[in-house]
This record gives C-alpha cells, structure tokens and sequence, in this order.
C-alpha cells in the first residue's frame, strides 16, 4: 500500500502545453554561448553600463520614507502624472493620468495585458515580421490567431498594401512597433498618416510598441501613434523605464490608451500583476522632474552608432540603416569567407566561437525563419566594450 501512494506522489501530471512549439529562446541561447567562449556579447539586447546615480539614489530615498507597501493598482499616481506631463510636451495630446495611464511590470506583461484585454478565440491578430519574439505568445495565450504581415523586404518598413490585404472581419488588433526591433528601422509621418486612413473604417484596435521611443536619431523624430487622433483613440501605446533609463532588470513600464480601452486594460492587469514595485515607482517620478535624461538619450546613442558603424567599417560587413533604437544590423553576404555560406543562427554561432563575438539571428525573428544573411547587434555597451568587439570583428 506504502509502495502504491509512493507512486502516486511520484507521478507528474500531464496536460497539453499552451505553448508547444516554444523551447529556449535565441536570446539565452547565444547568451550562454558567449559565456562559454568568453566573447563580447552584443546579443542580449541590454546595457553593459550603470545607470545615473541619481536614479538609483532616487529609490533608495523612496524605501527609506517607507513607501514599500503596495501602490495603487494602477501605478502610484505621481509617477503617473509624470508619465502624463512628458507625453503631452511631447507629442501633443494630454492623457489623464487617473484613468488613461497604468504602470506595468515592463513593456513585455504591458504587451500580453493588452492582448488579452482586447482579444480571444475567433479573434486574428496582425503583427508585422521579423517581430519582437513575445508578440506572437501573447496571441496565443489570448486563443486568438497570429496572422503574420511581412515588412518590406531589405528596408523593414511597413508595406501598406500588404496590411490592407491581412485585415479582415476577424481581425481584433494590429501590433506595430517603432522604432523597430531588430532592425533599427523608424516609421515616418507619411507612414502613420496612410495606417491612420487604412485603419478609420475599421474597429480594428492598435497596439503600439514604442520602448525605444527616445532612441531616434538626428534629423528623424518619433512618430508616436499619440500624435494621430484618430489612432491615439483606438491604441494603447506601451512604452519603457528600463530601455530609457539603463535599468532593463527593473522591468517597470507603462501604458497610455483612453479610458475605455483602459478600463478594460486594467481589469486584466490587476489580476495578472496587480501592482508593480513601490519605492522604484516613487523614484522615476522624483527622476523625471528633470526632462534631460530623456531629451539626450538620443544624442548618447547616436554617438555609440557612429562609433559602432565607423568601426564596422573597416570590415567587409554591410551596414544596414539605423534610424533608431541600439541595435545594428549587418549583412554578412560579402564576406570573403567560406561561413558566409551558412545560414544566420550557425553563422552567429560560428562568429561566437571562433571570432569571439556574439550577435543574434534576424531569422530568429521571423515566423518562417526567413534568411537574408542578416545579423543584429546590440551597441548599448560601454566604449571599452564596443572596442573590443570591433577589435575583434576587424579579422573579417
């Protein structure tokens, strides 16, 4: 009988996967391959640099006045009046921060709240390939239908025509992201113009993915979806401390959308995360009282892209654009070398092992896996660091 109950217990249940065809992302993969090889990564898309000591000085003063208890559901409501105050001087619109603004557990929870608010079984969801790699997750877990739009092929800007030709009375949301991870590509105001029209007689609801909204480079700016009232009405538009402010591991974000896309919002979000961390909270908003972290965050990158690319240079690397965001892609189909015949994910592990540098697939990025002999890098890195990659990368 012992013996009996001893297997019971031992035995793990068994049910069917939400997620079947999800294993370990390309992310951690090459991660632990750098580890391994001892390479400069510029995978894992995230700063090798401390943030302002302000900042962090900032959230220690909030835990020592005591705020560590929970925060309002929807985020503590002077770091919401903050959030309300920069978008308005910057794109114009003015949200209320009472009932149009939520503090989220990062970009990614903002991105599967909104999902799951808005969309479910029956329901297709558009996305815009190569796509950062939790969109198409998030639909699923909705029950609803990814349906992949590709984007224009070598330039990675949006094809109109060919989100026209995907919607469809089963459409739900559309999911778009600018500046565009991987590709660095930004959308521009004709671009947002022409959506605004595609999308007016439809009730199709928009998610916007605007994380690295404050890294677009001279003489472009950031078309937030929150500068085009008749997208602004149906969107909610998810942006990113960690990516602003050099503090991805914090995982704090936030969500704009009008109140009664916010209303919905919020009945999701207080069940998957309630509330997010308290003092850190307290700490942004006392941050943002100062608007030249943001205003400059532009101008710090742009100096780390030029670097990066004038190093890149020197190498038989073709530069694609990067109009925005800390990522470079290149293309590796003119190298000199009998690797240019691999496909991307083995080229980016052979580049790994062999010339100590880690990079990501933009294949890795695409539904069908589609190969262009294209790579990303991540130039969020201290100088010393970019240096010894390009030391490194001037073998090619």
């Amino acid at each position: 009988m012992a013996s009996e109950v001893s297997a019971r217990i031992a035995t793990t249940p068994a049910f069917p996967s939400r997620l079947p065809d999800v294993g370990t992302t390309i992310f951690t993969t090459m991660s632990a391959l750098a580890l391994q090889h001892d390479a400069v990564n510029l995978g894992q898309g995230f700063p090798d640099f401390a943030c302002d000591p302000r900042l962090m000085q900032a959230v220690t003063d909030a835990m020592v006045r005591g705020q560590n208890q929970y925060a309002a559901m929807a985020g503590a409501k002077p770091l919401r009046d903050a959030i309300a105050a920069k978008m308005q001087a910057l794109y114009g619109p003015s949200y209320d921060a009472g009932t149009e603004i939520t503090v989220t557990a990062g970009a990614t929870q903002a991105i599967l709240t909104a999902v799951l608010c808005c969309a479910g079984p029956g329901d297709e969801v558009l996305v815009l390939d190569p796509c950062y790699d939790s969109y198409v997750p998030s639909i699923r877990l909705a029950g609803a239908t990814p349906v992949r739009v590709p984007l224009k092929p070598g330039d990675f800007h949006p094809d109109l025509d060919r989100i026209a030709a995907a919607l469809g009375p089963r459409t739900r949301a559309l999911i778009i992201n600018s500046p565009h991870n991987p590709s660095g590509t930004v959308w521009s105001a004709a671009d947002m113009q022409a959506l605004q029209e595609l999308l007016a007689p439809t009730g199709v609801v928009l998610i916007s993915d605007e994380v690295y909204e404050h890294m677009v480079y001279a003489p472009l700016r950031h078309e937030s979806v929150a500068r085009y009232p008749a997208l602004a009405a149906r969107a909610f538009i998810i942006s990113s401390f960690g990516k602003t402010y050099h503090v991805t591991g914090w995982k704090v974000g936030h969500v704009a959308a009008p109140a009664p896309l916010m209303a919905e919002f919020r009945k999701v979000h207080q069940f998957n995360v309630f509330s997010v961390n308290t003092p850190m909270q307290h700490g942004l908003a006392q941050y943002m009282a100062d608007p030249g972290p943001h205003l400059g965050l532009a101008a710090f990158y742009q100096a780390k892209r030029d670097r990066f690319r004038s190093g890149l240079d020197r190498t038989r690397f073709r530069l694609l654009p990067c109009e925005g965001t800390y990522f470079q892609t290149v293309s590796y189909a003119d190298l000199q070398l009998p690797e240019r015949e691999l496909d991307e994910a083995a080229f980016c592990q052979w580049l790994t092992r062999e010339i100590g540098v880690a990079a990501i697939p933009v294949s890795a990025f695409y539904g069908d896996g589609l190969e262009q002999q294209t790579i990303r890098f991540c130039f969020a890195k201290k100088e010393q660091t970019l240096d010894a990659a390009l030391q490194r990368l001037a073998r090619l």
